[in-house]
């Protein structure tokens, strides 16, 4: 959650770290700092609480600081308060470890209290302090150098977290070290890059190593060496990130989020054309090989977030086209129970990142009981696409808004052509009704766009409800799964209150809740159920509370009954949520809009949750 960049070369540090965190605003913080070594070889600590405007006042853009090696992050609180004390980088008592770090240490309290026998002082309350200390200890302690006081520590260390980390007595070295929390490492001819996600260093390099669990890099404006926890030397292949830096930049956009709900029609194209050739969905062999219906008893789909609602609408497909019991479950949940899954489970891991922890977590329980794992992720040779035993990428392209829009998507769309290719090799449908839903799939992004290019009524609307306080979500069947992530994204940016509801419970206590005015946005996608609807829509009328309608075009007599209309181009009952999430995300964000808020980066959340 944390974001966390460095820099080796012949370049000024502090302008390119400064940059890097910019990148990384997505992620939540705050605060801001920079450790750079100047060229009479000290190392200069800068930071500030807030925004990071705050530290590149301080640091006058970077100017103020001359060296051409640092580190930099921006810090979500968790041992203590937003403060300057507690900002990072954090010092060593004496001054020769200085370390930047995302993650979570769980036995912090021991480890100070052992370090507080041995006459370590702290300044600050963060676990982060700790940490620097500890290192500082055991290179005290044993003299064999950084690698090794690096190790040690981290066998001592319980938690997750993501370790940038200067020594005083190396000043053109980096070092890195990581266990759960993810750190990546670009390089270009004659410098480096540290930093915790792809688009901090987009801009500066596309060639990358991911480093793994319980590993150390050691990093220099030549060379990267890389170490597993015995100190042993080990090679690494370095990848090159096929995205685009245009694409992480706002493109005219005043949001990245509104960039990216705009971006939702051209990412569907590629996922789509990448796995449908000439009429046929094609995944790699290893992934058919999880795919095999004779050897699948069940599936379980575990996620967080708006990757779980993705799920939800999945389990709906997977069971309707497929025929296979699929159960949809918390990977914050599954993680902490007993969960009855086995060789005859295949366990599908939804995750835009690919480092969410609970769901790395997840993913690394069900193996251990003997489940194959299906990971549908965003990026690329991120840890639960490399865990996995199969990964299908849903090719999204750069996510930078804290509310996902088109990874979210995506999710949707790999989902559906998971579930036909069960259906097909289950012989559950045959060359027409195949045939007929690939048209239909590869339709959907000039649907999506003309719900985009017909946004303006939203906007409208948007801002005469700007003042709500509390919104409810009802939807019956699949739609109940897209009303969730509607739910979700008018509470996560706008910060108003709203519930999403399976529209059949109404009568079993909900309805209570509706008075005189209230928003109902009620999505009617489904034409087995659209009666059904209607009849809750008139309950809720008869109550007093206002109707939006979202439904298919076609559907004019729900004008009838709602107060406001909006109607979606008609297609395949299952592939509905992806033509009904869109107007759902635009009202959530043009409501944040005209409520003055930060779309981008709302408060308290985070882009990638990659500690527990």
């Amino acid at each position: 959650m944390c974001g966390i960049v460095g820099y080796v070369g012949s370049r000024q540090a502090a302008p390119i770290l400064l940059n890097g965190l910019r990148h990384l605003e997505y992620r939540g913080y705050d605060s801001a700092g920079t450790a750079v070594f100047e060229p009479n070889g000290k190392i200069q600590v800068v930071k500030a609480k807030g925004r990071l405007k705050n530290l590149d006042e301080k640091l006058d853009s970077g100017r103020a600081l001359p060296g051409t090696t640092g580190i930099g992050h921006t810090r979500w609180a968790t041992h203590g308060e937003p403060s300057e004390s507690n900002a990072h980088p954090q010092v060593s008592m004496n001054g020769t470890v200085v370390l930047v770090h995302n993650g979570i240490i769980e036995n912090a309290e021991e480890l100070k209290a052992k370090l507080e026998k041995s006459g370590f002082t702290f300044t600050s309350e963060t676990d982060t302090e700790i940490a620097a200390n500890l290192i500082e200890y055991y290179q005290n302690k044993y003299h064999l150098g950084p690698v090794d006081s690096i190790a040690r520590a981290m066998l001592r260390i319980r938690g997750s977290y993501a370790l940038g980390i200067l020594f005083a007595n190396e000043p053109d070295v980096i070092y890195a070290a990581r266990k759960e929390s993810p750190l990546i490492i670009g390089q270009n001819e004659g410098e480096a890059f540290l930093a915790s996600d792809v688009p901090a260093i987009l801009d500066q390099t596309t060639h990358v190593y991911y480093l793994d669990n319980m590993e150390i890099a050691r990093i220099t404006s030549e060379n990267v060496e890389f170490f597993n926890i015995e100190r042993e030397p080990i090679e690494k292949e370095r990848v090159t990130v096929d995205w685009d830096p245009e694409s992480a930049g706002k493109d005219g956009y005043e949001h990245y989020m509104m960039k990216e709900i705009h971006e939702q029609p051209k990412a569907a194209a590629t996922c789509l054309n990448h796995y449908i050739k000439e009429g046929i969905v094609e995944f790699e062999e290893d992934v058919l090989a999880l795919l095999d219906p004779d050897k699948i008893h069940s599936i379980v789909i575990t996620a967080c977030g708006s990757a779980y609602h993705a799920g939800l609408a999945a389990q709906y497909v997977i069971e309707s086209l497929a025929r296979i019991p699929v159960r949809v479950e918390l990977a914050s949940e599954f993680r902490y129970r007993n969960p009855m899954v086995d060789e005859h489970t295949l366990v599908i891991v939804l995750s835009q990142s690919g480092e969410t922890a609970d769901t790395l977590a997840a993913l690394r329980l069900a193996q251990q009981k003997g489940a194959s794992v299906l990971a549908v992720v965003n990026v690329l040779g991120s840890s639960i696409a490399r865990e996995a035993n199969a990964v299908i990428y849903t090719l999204a392209g750069p996510e930078i808004a804290v509310a996902t829009t088109k990874a979210y998507s995506n999710q949707l769309l790999v989902m559906d052509l998971v579930g036909l290719v069960l259906a097909w090799k289950k012989n559950l449908i045959d060359l027409d009704t195949y045939n007929r839903m690939v048209a239909s799939l590869l339709r959907l992004p000039n649907q999506m766009q003309s719900v985009l290019d017909d946004k303006e009524r939203l906007q409208w609307f948007a801002a005469k409800y700007s003042r709500a306080k509390d919104v409810f979500f009802i939807g019956r069947g699949i739609d109940y799964a897209a009303v969730m992530e509607g739910s979700l994204k008018m509470k996560e940016i706008s910060y108003v209150h709203s519930e999403a509801y399976a529209a059949g419970e109404l009568k079993h206590g909900t309805i209570s809740l509706v008075e005189k005015g209230i928003l109902v946005i009620c999505t009617l996608t489904q034409p087995a159920l659209y009666e059904k609807m209607i009849s809750n829509m008139r309950e809720v009328k008869t109550r007093g509370g206002y109707l939006f309608g979202l439904t298919r075009r076609g559907n004019y007599n729900i004008e009838d009954t709602a107060d406001f209309s909006v109607y979606l181009p008609v297609n395949e009952d299952l592939f509905m949520p992806s033509l009904a999430i869109l107007p759902l995300q635009l009202l959530g964000y043009y409501i944040s809009v005209a409520k003055g808020l930060d779309v981008d980066k709302p408060r308290n959340l985070a882009k990638s949750v990659t500690v527990e």
